[in-house]
């Protein structure tokens, strides 16, 4: 795979090969002088007013649309070359049968930028490597033959940290309440996400989600816990023991006493997504 990154690109994006490539696409020509304007503007910071003289706003949601244009040429000369390629934005992933065609690639797109885009590459972050060795958009691929994709590690340490704050034991709120929050992100990462082919990770996380949360209700009973064991179904001498244990809420999270008072069911049915479901 040829991972190719380009640095700082919205910073250098050449505004007459850009505006170019604008005019050749709308024929208003009040739009065209809008947009360079809008590139031009400048900025005022705290060392006072900064001109652009090249770039694109940063944040701004011109500047996808613009980077897009830009770099269609580049799409299309990877298609002309026959290239099995992905790109999004300023990433771009290239893919052959080998390292030797891989570099090949990698010298000839590198010159292609520089001189018809001017655009450079960041050799820090591009690299010719097995696939599965690399990120894209939070993907990553399995070593194996068939090479599947999943989700990367990186992608999969920020989910846990997210997951980590909302359901923190000391915020005081509901157990509705947080699954109604865990449920907006959850589904909004597993939109992204659910492209995945595989699911042994994700089924982990639910596993891992239920445990968090059954953490965060033992440490809500605190003394009543007794009680709402055996609310629960819990047996008297299970209830009794897990009540009297010395270990704290997470070690107890995974205790056959929590797991049949908390089943799977009952974050099911306040309306807990499933990630691998």
């Amino acid at each position: 795979m040829v991972d190719i990154d380009l640095e700082k690109f919205f910073d250098r994006v050449n505004h007459d090969i850009l505006m170019a490539k604008v005019a050749d696409r709308i024929r208003d020509r009040r739009i065209v002088k809008l947009i360079r304007r809008i590139l031009s503007a400048g900025a005022v910071t705290l060392a006072g007013f900064e001109p652009a003289t090249e770039g694109t706003p940063q944040g701004s949601p011109l500047s996808p649309i613009l980077s897009n244009l830009l770099l269609d040429e580049f799409d299309k000369e990877l298609e002309r070359r026959g290239h099995r390629f992905v790109r999004y934005a300023d990433d771009c992933n290239t893919y052959v049968r080998s390292k030797t065609a891989g570099e090949r690639v990698m010298a000839s797109v590198t010159r292609y930028l520089e001189k018809r885009l001017r655009l450079k590459i960041n050799a820090a972050k591009s690299a010719v490597d097995r696939p599965w060795n690399r990120r894209f958009l939070g993907f990553t691929f399995t070593r194996r033959r068939d090479n599947r994709r999943k989700v990367s590690d990186k992608a999969l340490k920020s989910f846990k940290t997210r997951i980590r704050e909302i359901t923190r034991r000391i915020r005081g709120r509901t157990l509705a309440g947080i699954i109604e929050e865990l449920r907006a992100y959850i589904l909004g990462w597993k939109a992204y996400f659910g492209f995945a082919e595989v699911l042994s990770p994700l089924k982990d996380l639910d596993k891992w989600i239920r445990r968090r949360l059954r953490s965060y209700v033992w440490k809500q009973w605190g003394r009543s816990g007794y009680r709402e064991l055996r609310k629960r179904g819990v047996g008297r001498e299970l209830a009794w023991n897990t009540c009297k244990s010395a270990h704290g809420p997470w070690r107890l999270s995974q205790s056959p006493a929590l797991v049949i008072a908390l089943p799977w069911r009952c974050f099911h049915s306040l309306g807990l997504p499933s990630l691998a479901g």
